[in-house]
């Protein structure tokens, strides 16, 4: 199976992030990575998803010229999703909507932990539109930014972990879905600063991907 994912943001080295954690969670599969280098550098909140709607569609054929069976956006914020479905030609996941999904199956009920409150109306918009409200516990802002989040230093994982810890303790989360791109590459550290089970959007997507186009068939 060859799967695209499609960073809607400027920031390479997240792309690299990404995919570097979708090979791990699905080794059998040719993944690659597309990076909108004419969105912003990071998607906080609804005005940079929409400036980066364009350049995401337009790398659409890019991905399909490549091969893929699939595509993923890689911003939880499932930038441009339903315009890339009418238009890619395959199946389209956001990496949002496959942690929502993966929840469900799982009979889990989520927290999301997310970057900056600027993003917090477009995720819970999200999850009402996608039919996952019943089982949302919250929506959380770490107050990181998501180029912060994107560097991974010790102290940025304290403090997603520390959130991670009051969704279970404020909000009766049995789940912590990772509400950022930028959190894919360090879910195993936090993993090992928490009892919440985890949820990353970007291993889920790879993981359905497969499902889907398997449901397929050639």
């Amino acid at each position: 199976m060859k799967l695209a994912y499609i960073n809607p943001n400027a920031t390479v080295g997240m792309t690299t992030g990404v995919v570097t954690a979708a090979r791990k969670a699905l080794p059998e599969a040719d993944i690659f990575g597309l990076t909108n280098t004419s969105g912003p550098v990071a998607i906080q909140g609804k005005a940079d998803g929409d400036a980066a709607v364009p350049g995401l569609l337009s790398l659409l054929p890019v991905a399909r010229a490549q091969g893929a069976q699939a595509i993923v956006i890689a911003c939880f914020d499932d930038t441009g999703l339903n315009e890339a479905r009418a238009r890619a030609g395959c199946p389209v996941l956001g990496i949002g909507q496959a942690s929502y999904v993966m929840a469900q199956l799982l009979g889990l009920r989520f927290s999301v932990i997310t970057s900056m409150a600027i993003s917090v109306p477009v995720i819970e918009e999200n999850i009402r539109e996608q039919g996952f409200a019943g089982i949302c516990a919250s929506v959380r802002a770490s107050g990181l930014p998501v180029l912060t989040i994107d560097e991974g230093a010790p102290e940025t994982i304290d403090r997603i972990a520390a959130e991670i810890e009051s969704a279970r303790l404020e909000d009766a989360a049995t789940c912590a879905v990772l509400g950022c791109a930028g959190m894919a590459p360090l879910q195993g550290a936090l993993a090992a600063r928490t009892s919440l089970r985890l949820i990353d959007g970007v291993s889920a997507s790879a993981l359905l991907a497969k499902a889907v186009v398997t449901g397929i068939g050639p």
